[in-house]
């Protein structure tokens, strides 16, 4: 045997062929890290994933903190040799475990699996549409002309488009969609520079992979419209791993229904300008309808000002003169815009593209304002400040899902930190149709008794009918921020609150401030992190997902009761329905809700083993009321106090002189 031979043998040979084998006291893993010891809710949760590949099933897995649950479900994944599509909830955790966490158990389990990443297509650079807006040079500001040059260096370098990769132009920058694609303004294969798609390239290398790695959006946009690369890839996947699932059931909804915004329109208007200017520049009548459009979409989105709310059901607008006379001549504007693209759609590709997106356009407006009202969908508003978005939401998406999941047999997977209200999974299954799915909770290795103390301030006021709530729970907690020496997250249900803390700490607090929305979440956690001792204020997007490991996060704070707004148009229709089935909306889904929410923010506070923190919890009603003790009881099992004195003493090391009372 040559010697090149017989080192393939020995590494064939060595490659773990058991969960064991990569999880043990003798496995891979390990071999690779000193003192390592194996985690009874990793090793469970890769027990049941392995059962549930084998046998094709659907299992739901809420991985406590600490589980360690990416390589929980890859490990099994890599194991099974099959293909396998791997979705999560952010664009963010998607970058982490292709670039991170996948490349590194492939390496400690010897695999050779191909691997690919797979976005939606706006998050990749459209050669033809960058080449389109070099030449044509017409931007909004010098700073943009700048951008665009940047773009274009770094599109000479790149090899996969991707737009996160650019960091001389951040994804946010309003630059980007002019050199992206979209569904609508997309070529394909008739496009000049097909060849040159990196979304196509993308797509090609997520076929061809043993791994996916994709997100939740991409997932559910993509079984909804059947187009965009990932319904031809699904047939061929033997399991489907879905993390951070508590998100899926809103996402499946976003998508699973339609919307049509006032930015598609505008996105058509200058789409045609700059398609009328390259195909048929002589018929400047097109551009010109086109501009008449584009002037009846501030009227229609000044109009809605007199909505009520941000949101609201169209049917509350339906005998509104305004609104009503605002829209109808949108309609005609876009009818107009139609019939004129049609006479130039024959004189090129691009205005022939556009003339199909006035066609769906001009029929979704119509369709919208016509429908009658029936109880499998609901029609919203949101409106903006300069831009409005017309939604039909189905009532229950999980009738679409449960077909996707049921259409072949393969492996199901459903994970996540937060999926049940104590040991409650139905609310989840139920809003996805699992009904038949084998659920379970995997044990985080987190000794919280030891690790963390729930502080219960007394004398709390009424978070609804007081007005300085705000000012009065900072009070409470400014003492437990002595005494943490900041490093603390404050975590509030509302933007409004969190403006009003941003105020009245602004100054007076002797730690470094740091308020959601100054700067760019990364930005703003990194500086939170250098800082060692701030303070950071945060509304829903730090609830989940954000991770501060160590000593620079030593406390929580959380407002109040993560209750959903009651005057939300979809959440009213779902609470109709509930009530017709004979269920209580508020013990079926506003608790459940509220349940999962909370222990996604109380989960910020201990991230790792030797962490050590305090949780505040300032809403009364966790004390005063049975819901209140039913989400206690759902979080994990914590020492809890309500003096002061102990807190202090939990940060000074201190004999504790008033014992936490369980």
């Amino acid at each position: 045997m040559s010697t090149h031979a017989a080192q393939a043998s020995t590494k064939a040979a060595s490659k773990p062929a058991t969960i064991d084998a990569v999880f043990g006291d003798a496995g891979v893993l390990a071999a690779e890290f000193p003192g390592y010891q194996p985690r009874p809710g990793q090793v469970q949760m890769a027990e049941i994933i392995r059962d549930a590949i084998t046998d094709s099933r659907t299992v739901v897995i809420e991985a406590g903190t600490g589980v360690g649950k990416t390589f929980g479900y890859l490990a099994p994944v890599l194991l099974s040799g099959r293909k396998a599509i791997v979705s999560t909830g952010t664009k963010h955790l998607q970058d982490q475990i292709f670039g991170r966490d996948l490349p590194e158990i492939k390496r400690l389990m010897g695999s050779d699996a191909r691997i690919a990443l797979l976005k939606g297509r706006a998050n990749y650079l459209c050669p033809h549409r960058l080449k389109r807006a070099l030449e044509e040079g017409r931007l909004q500001s010098p700073e943009w002309v700048r951008a665009l040059h940047r773009i274009k260096d770094w599109a000479s370098r790149s090899i996969d488009g991707d737009i996160a990769r650019c960091g001389s132009v951040p994804e946010e920058h309003g630059i980007w969609p002019l050199v992206t694609s979209t569904n609508d303004n997309c070529l394909g294969k008739e496009c000049p520079q097909f060849d040159d798609c990196y979304v196509a390239k993308a797509r090609e290398a997520a076929h061809e992979a043993d791994v996916v790695v994709i997100n939740h959006h991409l997932f559910c946009a993509d079984i909804a419209i059947r187009q965009s690369g990932f319904a031809e890839l699904l047939p061929q996947a033997d399991v489907i791993v879905l993390d951070e699932a508590h998100q899926l059931p809103e996402i499946a909804s976003l998508f699973f229904g339609s919307a049509l915004s006032s930015g598609q329109m505008l996105d058509l208007v200058r789409d045609t300008a700059r398609e009328q200017q390259a195909e048929a520049a002589d018929m400047t009548d097109v551009t010109q309808v086109a501009q008449q459009f584009e002037q009846a979409i501030d009227p229609a989105v000044q109009a809605l000002k007199n909505a009520r709310t941000d949101r609201i059901a169209w049917a509350e607008l339906a005998d509104d003169a305004g609104i009503n006379a605002a829209f109808d001549t949108l309609q005609e504007r876009l009818d107009a815009l139609r019939a004129a693209l049609e006479i130039a759609a024959p004189r090129g590709k691009g205005l022939g593209n556009c003339f199909e997106r006035a066609v769906q356009m001009s029929q979704a407006l119509r369709s919208y304002r016509s429908a009658a009202e029936d109880a499998e969908s609901v029609r919203w508003l949101e409106r903006r400040e300069r831009s409005f978005t017309l939604n039909t939401t189905p009532m229950d998406a999980g009738k679409t899902f449960a077909e996707i999941v049921e259409s072949q047999p393969r492996a199901w997977v459903f994970a996540s930190a937060t999926l049940a209200a104590g040991k409650d999974f139905s609310h989840f299954t139920r809003r996805l149709n699992l009904n038949l799915a084998l659920c379970q909770q995997t044990p985080s290795p987190f000794v919280y008794p030891e690790q963390a103390l729930m502080y219960l301030p007394p004398n709390l006021p009424d978070p609804k009918g007081d007005p300085d709530y705000t000012l009065k729970i900072l009070r409470l907690a400014f003492p437990v921020l002595k005494a943490s020496q900041g490093r603390a997250f404050l975590l509030f249900t509302s933007h409004r609150a969190l403006q009003e803390a941003a105020r009245i700490l602004d100054g007076k607090l002797p730690f470094p401030l740091f308020v959601q929305g100054t700067q760019s979440k990364a930005a703003l956690l990194e500086a939170f992190r250098q800082s060692g001792n701030g303070v950071l204020l945060g509304t829903q997007s730090f609830w989940e997902g954000v991770d501060v490991r160590g000593e620079a996060l030593s406390v929580v704070m959380i407002d109040r009761i993560p209750f959903a707004s009651p005057d939300d148009p979809v959440r009213r229709a779902r609470e109709t329905q509930l009530k017709d089935a004979g269920l209580s909306p508020f013990a079926a889904m506003a608790l459940p809700e509220a349940i999962i929410t909370f222990k996604q923010g109380v989960g910020r506070l201990i991230r790792d083993v030797t962490d050590r923190g305090v949780l505040i919890l300032c809403d009364p009603r966790l004390q005063t009321t049975g819901y209140g003790r039913q989400i206690l009881d759902a979080l994990p099992p914590m020492r809890r106090t309500s003096d002061l004195r102990a807190v202090q003493a939990f940060f000074t090391d201190a004999a504790d002189p008033v014992p936490a009372n369980e």
